[in-house]
């Protein structure tokens, strides 16, 4: 869709429809009481005839505005005036954007962002708006021969501004929502996508296509080249599986030569059956989303090198299938580490720590600034969180912060949980240096302890994004999270 911000007075808008904010008592937002003074008390009138209270998401469609050229008014609940949380903002323009698609209408003027916000800025109200406009016009229709979807309608939104001097805060609000909506549409391609199709190598394919259009430079990493590294926890994993393993390096360059870069590592599991430790049968189809993390890490460096921001960034996918075969790993089995510490593997299930381990092992030698590795790791997370937040864990103090500040204000949030070390108790082997699993008990905690033996060398956190990265149900489908988590992120250090 294409956005746009400009001052315009009320007087002499012109528009498809306008968009505008109420507050509970059906008291108007200021440009809302300035067109209802112009309309002759219409916009009050309906309100009241209705009977529309202000709760945030109730709304209200003026179809017709007699002797106007604003042609309909679509006035959505914004709750108890002064009492308006991201949270409620974010629905509240969900609700604008589902109500502008089913208007009819071909464009659209939104006086939205005037609400006041908890403390966010003009920057932030745009940015989030486009965001959830672009997320609502997602349709992933790709394998669908016929839709049953009407064309859409809804092709402009123009933001209203009130002084000229808003310009320049507005139009970087649609800068950054457009880059980060762009990512997370990445990540949902790529992470709708069935098995068969989103495998290892198509995964590396996609991840070269992003750095061609973009200033990225991608290598693919082949299994002789993982020989070669020594990475015998990560080969494992793709033993049962008939498509080679890949690790997909995506390297930006938006700072100094001399500065140390971010590296960002993503589970790229594009389908896990759990290997011989097979996993149930039902809903065993979502477990082609065992990749978002690695999708998520494509999409963000995309955003950020729409963004062109100055710092230096590399983005790790290790990408593998875990599937039952004659060749694949067996409980107990033993495999050596690019660290040189064996695992015993208890549960041939616990494979994307095995991916990931080696890969943070990899990440030591660029000198990071700080690593965050991505996954949808444990369904001990979902048990603990629910599918809001997602879990951190960190060695890092300033990183853990840093995150905790950029979820709260990409309204893509984490949740700190603990590391401490009578956790690693419960990886003790009596044939390796540590096991796999920590048994049932905190199994996201052990987890990224299992993680933190091979991320001592530089800050680390670890994102566990299995109840966030996709939905089940009737809204399946991938989430696009954490793309707008790190790209914010990344933002703040830019800063």
């Amino acid at each position: 869709m294409d956005y746009s911000a400009k001052f315009e007075p009320l007087a002499k808008l012109s528009a498809n429809c306008v968009a505008l904010g109420f507050y509970q008592k059906r008291k108007l937002t200021a440009a809302g009481g300035v067109l209802d003074e112009q309309l002759g008390g219409l916009i009050s009138k309906l309100l009241k005839r209705d009977d529309i209270e202000g709760k945030v998401g109730d709304v209200l469609l003026i179809n017709h505005v007699p002797e106007s050229d604003i042609e309909r008014i679509l006035l959505i609940g914004f709750g108890k005036k002064g009492e308006l949380g991201p949270g409620a903002y974010r629905k509240a323009l969900a609700t604008a954007a589902k109500s502008l698609k089913d208007s009819g209408a071909k464009s659209a003027v939104s006086l939205l962002h005037e609400a006041e916000v908890g403390r966010t800025d003009l920057v932030w109200k745009v940015r989030q708006a486009v965001e959830i406009f672009e997320g609502s016009l997602y349709k992933f229709t790709r394998l669908k021969k016929e839709s049953d979807d009407k064309p859409q309608r809804l092709s402009k939104l123009q933001f209203l501004l009130d002084g000229e001097d808003q310009s320049a805060e507005a139009k970087l609000g649609i800068r950054q929502g457009l880059a980060i909506a762009g990512g997370m549409t990445i990540a949902k391609d790529l992470a709708n996508l069935p098995g068969n199709i989103c495998t290892p190598t198509y995964l590396a394919e996609q991840a070269e296509q992003v750095g061609k259009s973009r200033k990225l430079k991608v290598r693919i990493l082949e299994e002789s080249d993982l020989e070669e590294l020594s990475m015998g926890a990560f080969q494992s994993v793709s033993k049962g599986s008939e498509q080679p393993a890949k690790l997909i390096v995506m390297e930006y360059s938006g700072g100094s030569s001399k500065a140390k870069p971010f590296v960002l590592i993503g589970k790229g599991l594009t389908f896990d059956a759990g290997g011989i430790s097979l996993k149930p049968a039902a809903n065993m189809d979502e477990m082609k989303y065992d990749m978002c993390g690695g999708a998520s890490v494509i999409g963000t460096l995309a955003a950020i090198a729409d963004l062109g921001l100055p710092l230096n960034v590399v983005g790790l996918v290790p990408a593998s299938e875990n599937l039952p075969d004659g060749r694949a790993n067996k409980p107990g089995d033993i495999v050596t580490s690019m660290s040189g510490l064996t695992v015993e593997i208890l549960n041939t299930d616990a494979e994307g720590r095995l991916l990931l381990c080696d890969t943070l092992t990899y990440a030591k030698k660029y000198e990071p600034t700080a690593v965050i590795d991505v996954a949808t790791l444990t369904g001990a997370c979902i048990v603990a969180l629910g599918r809001h937040p997602s879990g951190l864990m960190s060695n890092d103090e300033g990183l853990a912060h840093a995150l905790t500040e950029a979820g709260e204000k990409a309204w893509d949030r984490v949740w700190r949980l603990p590391l401490w070390e009578e956790y690693q108790e419960q990886l003790k082997s009596n044939f390796a240096d540590l096991a796999n699993i920590g048994g049932p008990d905190g199994g996201t905690i052990t987890a990224g302890c299992f993680l933190s033996r091979f991320a001592k060398d530089f800050p680390w956190a670890h994102v566990d994004i299995a109840g966030t990265a996709w939905k089940s149900g009737n809204e399946k489908g991938a989430t696009g999270r954490p793309v707008p988590l790190l790209v914010q992120y990344l933002i703040d250090q830019a800063r």
